[in-house]
């Protein structure tokens, strides 16, 4: 079983985040402070690390940056509310391998767990590929062919989503739940409008559509090559 070690100060934040990740099969502990996650990885091997930011004491920022001084190379997401450009670059910089804004999507969360899990060797990017699609999970690009796609962040998160679920129907139901963490039906058009603003993008002029209406269920990403 997957082991990860939540380091967030907040109990009431990491008590959901076990709770969550419990239900979807990984072994959980918590440290509240950078202090008692060093203690636990001293005590025990862990295969990820949750790391908010906002820590007391010692900040998240310092706490890994002193993993990998001592060349520790745990893959490690920071999950915080600093969400600026700055702060993902500082994130990524003092060594982190990802970094997810709060409020985030449960669903999200077990996704990027998966591709960390799934990294290569250390110092090598995560890249996600398919057909000719690319999406660098770390400086979050994306490029078709040799076509650069100004994504904006939900947009970047669709995306990611479909291409992770290639070849399968995704229905409204689905995107609203783990893109949007809305556990309830929305009558509205949200999902088409955010879906027709990502393929204006990924589809130019005489190039194949990549993500398809399957008629009264969802819809498919299917790669081009």
């Amino acid at each position: 079983m997957t082991r990860l070690l939540i380091v967030e100060d907040d109990a009431a934040t990491a008590h959901e985040l076990r709770e969550g990740l419990g239900a979807r099969g990984y072994d959980t502990a918590h440290a509240g402070s950078a202090e008692a996650a060093r203690a636990s990885i001293a005590e025990s091997a862990w295969d990820a690390l949750i790391v908010d930011r906002m820590l007391p004491a010692q900040d998240g920022l310092g706490f890994v940056r002193t993993l990998r001084e001592r060349g520790d190379t745990v893959p490690v997401l920071f999950l915080t509310a600093l969400g600026t450009v700055d702060d993902r670059i500082e994130g990524l910089r003092a060594g982190g391998d990802d970094y997810l804004v709060k409020p985030f999507a449960l669903g999200e969360l077990v996704a990027r767990i998966e591709a960390l899990l799934r990294r290569p060797a250390m110092g090598m990017r995560p890249l996600l590929r398919i057909g000719s699609v690319e999406l660098d999970l770390i400086a979050r690009t994306a490029r078709r062919g040799e076509r650069d796609l100004e994504l904006l962040p939900r947009e970047f998160q669709l995306l990611e989503y479909f291409m992770r679920r290639e070849g399968l129907v995704v229905t409204p139901a689905m995107l609203l739940r783990d893109i949007w963490n809305y556990n309830f039906e929305l009558r509205s058009n949200l999902v088409d409008v955010q879906l027709g603003r990502l393929r204006r993008k990924l589809d130019a002029l005489g190039e194949t559509r990549l993500i398809t209406n399957v008629r009264g269920v969802g819809f498919v990403f299917r790669a081009d090559t």
